[in-house]
């Protein structure tokens, strides 16, 4: 499977978060290693995985779209 590798700064201008604000918040509450991000040969330096941060963020997205009930059992907001 190929990737594109980011750093934390790359990422950040990405998604328009503050680089502090992924590692402090994203990192640890959302973002998974291993499927999110790794560190190569095991030392510090974080490396973010673009594919799955992507896929991921799409699919969160759609997941909370709001589901709104309508006549004849149809539903709103779901594509």
């Amino acid at each position: 499977m190929s990737n594109e590798y980011l750093t934390t700064e790359q990422l950040a201008e990405r998604i328009q978060y503050e680089p502090r604000t992924i590692l402090t918040r994203l990192k640890d509450e959302v973002m998974k290693e291993g499927i999110h991000y790794i560190r190569p040969f095991g030392r510090r330096k974080i490396l973010w995985l673009w594919g799955a941060i992507e896929r991921d963020m799409a699919d969160f997205s759609q997941a909370r779209a709001p589901i709104i009930p309508m006549a004849k059992g149809r539903v709103a907001g779901r594509g």
